[in-house]
């Protein structure tokens, strides 16, 4: 049950930096570095979801 919680605050973390990139911070000079981070947050999420899913953690 924890790791669900862990994986929805890892989505709710890179949902959120995604939304700032795509509006208040859309001029910033490193956008492309904030929207790199959420996509490895993204695919963190990913990879626990599934390892959790098919029993590997």
């Amino acid at each position: 049950m924890m790791l669900w919680l862990v994986v929805a605050f890892i989505l709710l973390s890179a949902t959120v930096v995604m939304s700032l990139t795509f509006g208040l911070l859309k001029n910033a000079s490193n956008v492309n570095l904030l929207r790199l981070i959420a996509g490895v947050q993204y695919a963190a999420a990913l990879v626990l979801a599934g390892a959790r899913l098919t029993g590997n953690a």
